[in-house]
């Protein structure tokens, strides 16, 4: 019962987190590994979980989803789904002994790149020179795809400086966008980890439930939040507090 609740709040939050924010695999993927599933079948499972949040957060978005560059809509879609399959073979075929020793490196990462989204995002827009063309955008697309079907964690903030980097402006499109590619991801991802047969299912259900729930909660009241500075310290602490642990396991 313990263990249910734990993953009843830790996806209800991280469900909040992912669609304000970004950051929910700080909380779903340790709280899956600390009830007793292995690195690799936490990380499968913690993607699973995730896309009905995701798919909440992207359809309460659904008004502001459009392409502000040269590689439209359905193109966009197209490269992430194969992003997406990549990245999750890769994860499918990586021995489970190198991907634990990877798992503290993957969370430091995600960690900075959360934490440091803000500078990201402002040296993104930087360096934009406009519009970029269609073959920087489907390769920007796709690499970001890629991780994020290998390893959830830090995906929103990279997705954001991505477009950001292609020349969007539009927050709202991009944090539409932002949602729809994490649920494209999360859902063929998904796939490929059930048919390895990487999934626990009865964690899965629990948090999946919860981070459905907030996802939607977030993705409504996101435009009130006005302090974004003091949620992104918070899940940014998270992340820190949960990589050391990892470090010293």
């Amino acid at each position: 019962m313990i263990d249910m609740v734990v993953l009843a709040v830790a996806g209800f939050v991280a469900g909040i987190l992912n669609a304000v924010a970004g950051g929910g695999t700080f909380l779903t993927f340790p709280a899956l590994v600390w009830v007793g599933l292995p690195p690799v079948a936490a990380n499968a499972t913690s993607t699973l979980a995730a896309m009905p949040g995701y798919a909440s957060a992207a359809w309460a978005f659904r008004h502001d989803l459009r392409s502000e560059g040269s590689l439209r809509l359905p193109g966009i879609i197209a490269t992430a789904t194969l992003g997406g399959v990549a990245g999750a073979i890769l994860l499918i075929v990586t021995p489970s002994d190198v991907f634990t020793g990877v798992v503290p490196w993957l969370l430091l990462l995600a960690t900075v790149l959360f934490g440091g989204g803000p500078l990201l995002l402002k040296l993104a827009q930087s360096r934009g020179l406009g519009q970029a063309g269609l073959p920087a955008s489907v390769f920007t697309v796709a690499l970001v795809a890629i991780y994020g079907g290998y390893f959830n964690g830090g995906l929103g903030i990279m997705l954001l400086a991505a477009f950001s980097l292609l020349g969007y402006q539009n927050l709202h499109t991009m944090n539409g966008l932002k949602n729809m590619i994490s649920s494209i991801i999360s859902v063929v991802s998904s796939i490929a980890f059930v048919s390895a047969g990487l999934i626990v299912w009865k964690p899965a259900l629990v948090i999946a439930v919860a981070i459905t729930i907030g996802g939607y909660v977030g993705a409504s009241q996101s435009r009130r939040i006005k302090n974004q500075a003091l949620l992104r310290w918070f899940v940014t602490a998270v992340g820190a507090v949960t990589t050391l642990i990892f470090f010293l396991s």
